[in-house]
């Protein structure tokens, strides 16, 4: 396969995946919160707030901006650092773990991979 195909592949794989990730009914996340999230999720820590805007490229008002959001609808929480009371420490929730368990759900779904996973959120429909 040439190069240009398979990224028109990789492209309609990710189609896939938005269109699975707007019809579930998660949260509709912004670029920036999604790549916050998926740091914080999926690389070692401990993620603190001036870290994670190096680690983005943004500035710090960005990232506490993004915060806010995320922790408002529950998947990340921030804890002050006990030794240095000036440093903040993120952490994902169990509901910013699952959430990212059900988007990892959507890309495998996407691609043909894994195809019988189930989301947190398909799940709690079926038994409602």
């Amino acid at each position: 396969m040439q190069k240009n195909e398979r990224s028109h592949e990789r492209l309609g794989d990710w189609r896939g995946t938005l269109l699975r990730y707007v019809q579930s009914g998660q949260p509709d996340l912004t670029n920036r919160q999604m790549a916050l999230l998926l740091v914080a999720g999926q690389e070692q820590g401990p993620h603190t707030v001036r870290g994670l805007a190096a680690r983005l490229g943004v500035s710090k008002p960005v990232v506490t901006r993004a915060l806010n959001s995320l922790s408002a609808i529950g998947l990340v929480r921030r804890r002050r650092d006990e030794r240095d009371r000036r440093s903040v420490f993120v952490d994902l929730t169990s509901q910013g773990e699952a959430f990212l368990d059900d988007f990892a759900a959507m890309i495998d779904s996407a691609t043909g991979d894994g195809e019988d996973r189930v989301t947190t959120t398909e799940r709690a429909a079926a038994h409602a």
